[in-house]
């Protein structure tokens, strides 16, 4: 086990965006261990499109990864056998979203992920395995309508359970509408409880499940948290069939997750330190156990109007720090503002043959044209790589005889002729990134700033 998987800074990433396509696994992973980060979290959104040498890619670098799959359904039905369509969910009102909800009832799909999981942690070594999003539709979904599981599912596990039909969520006027019947709709909620928490337990603990095939593997549990007054934590329950502290008795993590829930990572001015709200949250579970890690999980870009930038990630990191949280997260890697509002800036350079060097910048960037991209060596009297360079005389740069110049993600690869032997910095103008990869569409691209040198051994 990586003991960083369970401490510090760490991002998630989800690989089928295209900002992750035609580009070497290795690129990917020098970039994000550019980025700082000895932790990711494999975003597992199918199964069967598991990219087993990137995360190979990230291990060769000591980077610990998680695979993160989904709990409550799937973004595409590929990887699904044909009997998929019965192990639906089904909602008071279907929001029709493109994401097939399953059913925690139906055994059928307990059993396949169960299986898929297995499979999944014994063909590719991941250093964890998590469930997140195990819960029910949806926060305050009894008004909206987004509520579920009530199909058949749901009412055959209830009826075993109760002896009595689940409660009536539509017509206000029916004997056992859900607030005329508190008795029986307590049983409801304790019932979605035990569903979610017994799908985890199921995937992690259960025979042929995660442990069973990688008993080395950690696991950790994710739950969601809300800012705000009144009963929050009871609300998440009632809603969602969501109790961290029974999740934890239940499952027996390594580590324990809260997710930003979507009524705070929407806010368009949220500030970094909204997850102070989630104290009460996080002590309940510090009572009950005190010795379990505990992360905190923020949205830095799913939205336009949302898009938090490096400052702010940075402020968010020290606030889980100072609220003694083990370890942080983000989704996702490449949507934060950092990617938006900042030039592509040379972070690390090392000679690949005589006359060939291969720069490492802090994002991905497109390919140069030769004609356009200029270079420029300038002795490196200190030895150290030079980021402040505004002051130099222009005259104490050469100009180098650039031959080919070639991309592989966030890396550039020159062919230089007459390459110094010796070490020294080197000067590019040039360099742009990819505007047209990125999630949000029409935003201008930047070319790097040629006074950021970076030093060639």
């Amino acid at each position: 086990m990586k003991p960083w998987a369970l401490s510090g800074p760490s991002i998630q990433i989800d690989p089928l965006f295209p900002y992750y396509a035609n580009r070497s696994r290795d690129s990917i992973a020098d970039e994000i261990a550019l980025a700082g980060y000895q932790t990711v979290h494999y975003f597992v959104v199918r199964e069967n499109e598991v990219d087993g040498a990137l995360v190979a890619a990230f291990q060769r670098r000591g980077i610990a990864v998680w695979a993160m799959v989904l709990g409550n359904g799937s973004f595409g039905v590929s990887q699904l056998p044909p009997e998929w369509k019965e192990w639906r969910m089904k909602l008071l009102r279907e929001p029709n979203d493109g994401f097939q909800r399953l059913s925690h009832f139906a055994q059928e799909y307990v059993e396949w992920k169960k299986n898929a999981a297995a499979r999944l942690v014994t063909d590719i070594p991941f250093d964890g395995f998590e469930v997140a999003e195990p819960y029910f539709p949806e926060w305050n979904g009894l008004r909206s309508g987004v509520y579920g599981d009530i199909g058949p599912h749901a009412q055959r596990t209830f009826r075993e359970r109760s002896g009595e039909n689940i409660p009536d969520f539509r017509d206000k006027h029916a004997r056992n509408y859900y607030r005329k019947v508190p008795n029986l709709y307590a049983q409801w909620v304790d019932l979605r409880v035990d569903a979610v928490n017994g799908l985890i337990s199921e995937l992690v603990n259960g025979a042929g499940g995660v442990r069973d095939v990688r008993p080395d593997i950690c696991v950790a549990t994710w739950s969601l948290a809300v800012s705000g007054r009144g009963d929050v934590p009871g609300q998440l329950r009632e809603w969602q069939g969501l109790d961290a502290v029974a999740m934890i008795g239940c499952v027996a993590p390594d580590m324990h997750v809260l997710q930003t829930h979507w009524p705070d990572w929407m806010r368009r001015r949220l500030p970094p330190q909204y997850i102070r709200g989630y104290a009460r949250i996080a002590q309940s579970i510090r009572a009950a156990y005190p010795g379990l890690p505990l992360g905190v999980q923020a949205d830095i870009g799913s939205l336009a109007r949302m898009v938090r930038d490096r400052e702010w990630t940075r402020r968010f990191g020290a606030t889980a720090l100072e609220g003694d949280y083990d370890a942080w997260t983000a989704y996702e890697y490449h949507v934060g503002g950092y990617m938006y509002d900042e030039p592509p800036k040379p972070l690390r350079a090392e000679r690949s043959a005589e006359d060939e060097v291969v720069i490492s910048f802090s994002k991905r960037i497109a390919t140069p044209s030769v004609d356009e991209l200029r270079i420029w060596s300038r002795e490196d009297r200190a030895g150290t790589t030079c980021d402040l360079s505004r002051h130099l005389r222009n005259d104490s740069l050469t100009l180098l005889e650039l031959v080919d110049a070639v991309t592989d993600g966030n890396r550039l690869l020159l062919r230089v002729r007459n390459l110094p032997a010796g070490a020294f910095s080197l000067r590019l103008d040039g360099v742009q990134d990819t505007p047209e990869l990125w999630l949000l569409k029409g935003r201008k691209a930047h070319r790097n700033l040629p006074e950021d040198e970076v030093r060639v051994p």
